[in-house]
């Protein structure tokens, strides 16, 4: 008997593993977050739509803008209200220091995270949705500049936890650097994935813009932030049902805290 015999059949060499196929977004590390983001941004699309054909040229999601009105407005620009200008830069900070405490008070469940900062923009819209629905346009200085500081604020916190999660391309607030990223990254390894990334975001926050311009134009300013409102809401009621599963996902390590 041959040593080979002796020693019984040889066990089969294992298969290769299927080669796995990128995906935009890692389900491992981010989970549902994708997608609960894109929300978002549709409803920055919303919010900013309503508030730059509005409430006197002033945003409450783009900072950068708002920085330049103010200029505007300090300028004597016509059409440009300081105002509301300066109550959205106050209130996008305060919001995001409100951000900043809720991500310390998670200790690190970016779960948690996304569902108290979406429960609390909820909040802040509605109110807003009161204020546009109790007040009627064309609103006053006061009801216009409260509006806007509403707004801002639930932006404020909206852009601190997409900060803290760092889910790739989606700051959910602003699309300079995703913009930069489609040419920039052209010839990069994996770039059809990256466009592809890119491409959802600015397609979300199109969308909401233009739903949100349509409604204005046509008068329906109430319905403008319901949708945004319900938009939240939906976002918050997936994220509470997020966190009661586990998943390797909500303790990945984010962006700066």
């Amino acid at each position: 008997m041959s040593t080979a015999d002796a020693k019984g059949p040889a066990s089969p060499s294992p298969s290769p593993s299927p080669a796995r196929t990128p995906a935009m977004w890692s389900r491992r590390d981010h989970g549902p977050l994708p997608w609960l983001l894109l929300a978002l941004t549709i409803t920055t699309g919303l919010v900013d739509a309503f508030s730059i054909l509005e409430l006197g040229r002033v945003f409450v999601a783009n900072m950068t803008g708002n920085v330049v009105f103010v200029a505007f407005a300090l300028a004597g620009a016509p059409g440009f209200s300081l105002g509301s200008s300066l109550s959205a830069l106050a209130g996008f900070l305060v919001g995001a220091a409100a951000g900043g405490a809720l991500i310390h008070q998670v200790a690190g469940d970016r779960a948690k995270l996304v569902r108290a900062g979406a429960l609390l923009e909820v909040v802040l819209v509605a109110g807003g949705l009161a204020l546009v629905a109790g007040s009627g346009a064309p609103f006053h200085a006061l009801p216009r500049d409260v509006i806007a500081a509403l707004l801002a604020t639930a932006m404020g916190v909206q852009n601190a936890v997409a900060r803290r999660l760092a889910v790739p391309d989606l700051t959910t607030t602003v699309l300079t650097m995703t913009l930069t990223g489609i040419a920039a990254d052209l010839r990069a390894p994996n770039r059809r994935l990256a466009l592809s990334r890119r491409g959802l975001a600015i397609g979300a926050m199109f969308a909401g813009a233009v739903a949100g311009a349509e409604l204005v134009l046509h008068g329906d300013l109430t319905a403008v932030l319901a949708i945004a409102v319900g938009l939240l809401a939906a976002v918050s009621v997936c994220a509470v049902i997020a966190a009661q599963g586990p998943g390797l996902w909500r303790t990945a390590s984010g962006g700066p805290g």
